[in-house]
Formats: C-alpha cells, structure tokens, sequence
C-alpha cells in the first residue's frame, strides 16, 4: 500500500512538474514576434518621442507637462515623481541597449535630481520644483521618495556610480528613521520638509482613516527591490521580506484575491475599490521580489497568490484585449476607462503568471493586451502614446505630466525583451 502511495505521489510530482514547463513547448515564433515588436516600440517610438519632446534645454531638466497636441506648457510645475521615472527609464534602457544616447538622458535626469530635487539639509526629494527648479511642494512623500530610490539604484546599477547608490541609501535610511510605523508595521506616507508626519491626502486617500495605502506600499517595495539588487545587505533583505509578507497578509484581499487599497494604521480596509492595473501589476513585483529574496517558501507562497491575483483581474479583461481601470465594490460602479498604465502592467503582470503556471490563457491576456495597446495609444502621428482612452474611443489627457511618463510602458518593452531573450535561450 505504502509503496502504491509513494508512486501516486512521484507521478502528481511529474504532472505538476509538466504543467509548470508546457510555456516551453509554445510557438517561440510567436514569442520572438512579440519580442520583436516590443523592442521596435522603445526605441523607435517611444523614447525618441520623449528625447526630442521634452528635455528642458532653457531651464534645465525636463518639461513638466507635454499636452495631447504635443505642445508644451514651459512654466508646468516640475514634479518628483516624473523626473525620478525618466532618470529610472533611461538608466534601464542604458543598462539594457548599451545604447550611448540614452546614458546622455540618464546623466542629465540624475544630475537634474540631485542637484534641484534632493533636499541638501534636511534629505529626501521634494515633491514639486517650479519650472525653474526652485522648490515648490517641500513634502517629503513616501510614494515620490521610493521612486528616488527606484531610479538611483538603476542608475547605479547601470553604471556603477557611488554617489546615485549612497543617495538611494540615504533615503532608505529616512524612510527607516520617519516613516516606519514601529507599532504597526508598514510604513507612513506624508512628510514635511523636515520629516514631521503630516495628514495630507496625496494619492487618492477619501479620509484621514486612510493612514495605510497599497500603492504606496506597493512602490516602496517595488524600490527596495532594486536598492537589493546594487545593496546587498541583510538589513535591506530583512526589510525587503516585510514588505513581501505585508502583501501577502494585510493588503492582499484572502476572500476575493483583489489589493485593499486604503487602510487604517492597523491595516483594517477602509475602501472598497478593486483597481485591476494595481491588481496585475503587483503579481510580477511581488514575485520579482521574493526571487531576488531566494527563499523557495516565499516564492511559493508568492506564485500561488500570483495565479489567484491574476484569475481575480479576469473579470475586467475586455472583448478586444484592454483592461478597464477600477470597481467600486460597495456600489458597483465600473470606471471603464482605459489607461495607458494599466494596459501594459497587464502585459507584464499576465506574461509573468504564463511563466509561473504555464497556463496559456495567461500570455493569450498579455499578447492581446499588447495587440490592443500597439493599436490605439501610439500615437502615429506626432509619435510617443496617448494616456487615456474612454470606453467610447475618445482620446484623452496630456502625453508627459506629473504622472504620466516613460516608465511603465518602457518598462514594460524591457521587461518583455529580457524575458522572451530568457526563453529563446533554452528553447
């Protein structure tokens, strides 16, 4: 009997194996397509678009805003949040293309934001400059911060520069020392200059019970991350792993798989919105986490909500391959909104749950993402991509502003480059 037993085991052992390598019998020609496609798109669309449109050759830096017309409003406020993700984005693209051009831009961003965003005496990034470069908002936001973090590390790492990787270790550094709830775990969200907590609602927060956000959250982890990746301490795992375990315990919804997205400082929900970009794109943060971590449970424990995450978002995957924003769950209004960020954290977030299970559904959601994405936000006439399409096809909001840059859809190109390259190794 026992031996009867140990043989179903080793053949239920075989049969998961199997499932968890059928991507490797897929048609490479297609992923290769998709690769291809991709690599195209960033440098022959995007970034050009944003090289020749908005670096700032009077004021320094790079412009605040870039309407849908392509004109540029030269005295828009400068924000941290754009300037950290240029100086991300084109350090990534460096590292990945070699290509001389786009360190020009990185050594530009990092300089740029050392030397006007990075608070001399008191640390930390501030939220806004004017467009001159003189500080405009001096709150030290956590979410802007970690992307500080973020772009510093990538910069260090594209290039093995000192000062980018001390400055992203001060900040984590403030972050520890201000931020951290040593009470309630996570981390708190709204500075001012001089690292006093303040109750300012800064990304969406209704009421000042919304002490807990997972956006936030998700980014800081998402920057420790890469600060890992250049700063190898245990100190950094250690905290690395908080984050991972936060999500897996506090903010990822155990009932529905959706992220909580607001919450009180002891983690109890005070929000009912389902954000299916949010949603998709912490299935490939968090298992980018947990496998630079390198603990087989964590990962485990990570993949399996992966899947559940990603059959979650299911429900707002389109007819023709887009994803629609959020859901109010109280009340069940839908915002159908397509959003540029969205789409292609859908492409990224379902190709990695394709690597993860095997499941083919999973990278037919991420091609036909990118197929719908390819299709209606290029912007084929004047280059670069639209931000936002209603469900009706109007085309709406600016090309370059506070929130919208190059990083989630170049992103998503390098991702998709590198990951397609892993696979056409070993096929």
């Amino acid at each position: 009997m026992k031996k009867i037993q140990l043989l179903i085991i080793v053949c239920l052992i075989i049969a998961s194996t199997s499932c968890r390598n059928e991507k490797k019998s897929y048609d490479f020609q297609r992923l290769e397509k998709f690769r291809n496609e991709v690599a195209a798109e960033l440098t022959g669309n995007l970034l050009p678009w944003w090289s020749r449109t908005t670096v700032d050759y009077e004021n320094g830096g790079f412009y605040g805003r870039v309407r849908l017309d392509d004109s540029i409003i030269a005295d828009a406020d400068k924000a941290g949040i754009m300037n950290a993700r240029i100086l991300w984005t084109y350090s990534a693209a460096y590292r990945i293309t070699k290509d001389a051009s786009y360190l020009r831009l990185a050594d530009r961003a990092k300089d740029y934001c050392l030397n006007f965003f990075i608070d001399k005496e008191y640390g930390g990034a501030y939220y806004t400059l004017d467009y001159k470069g003189e500080p405009k908002n001096t709150m030290k936001h956590i979410y802007t911060n970690s992307f500080f973090i973020y772009a510093f590390s990538e910069y260090a790492r594209a290039t093995g520069d000192k000062e980018a990787l001390e400055t992203a270790k001060a900040i984590f550094e403030l972050f520890e020392k201000h931020a951290l709830d040593q009470e309630s775990n996570g981390y708190f969200e709204v500075f001012n200059r001089e690292w006093e907590r303040v109750r300012e609602r800064m990304i969406g927060e209704s009421s000042d019970r919304d002490e807990k956000t997972m956006n936030t959250s998700l980014h800081l982890m998402e920057a420790y991350t890469n600060l890992y990746r250049v700063w190898h301490e245990e100190r950094i795992a250690d905290r690395l792993r908080n984050m991972v375990e936060l999500f897996l315990d506090k903010i990822i919804d155990p009932d529905t798989y959706h992220l909580i997205n607001f919450m009180d400082r002891e983690w109890n929900r005070t929000s009912d919105i389902e954000s299916y970009g949010h949603d998709i794109e912490c299935v490939w943060l968090l298992n980018e986490a947990a496998t630079l971590l390198g603990d087989k449970q964590l990962i485990k424990r990570v993949e399996d909500a992966g899947i559940k995450i990603a059959e979650a978002v299911e429900v707002a995957i389109q007819p023709d391959g887009s994803l629609i924003y959020e859901k109010d769950a109280a009340t069940g209004h839908l915002n159908e909104n397509r959003s540029w960020w969205a789409q292609v954290e859908t492409i990224v977030g379902y190709f990695d749950a394709w690597e993860i299970s095997g499941l083919e559904k999973f990278l037919d959601y991420s091609l036909n993402c990118w197929d719908y994405t390819h299709n209606n936000f290029l912007d084929t006439e004047r280059g670069g991509w639209f931000s936002s399409i209603t469900p009706t096809g109007e085309i709406r909001g600016d090309k370059a502003g506070h929130w919208v840059c190059p990083y989630h859809n170049g992103r998503m190109c390098m991702e998709i480059m590198e990951r397609v390259e892993k696979l056409l190794e070993h096929k």
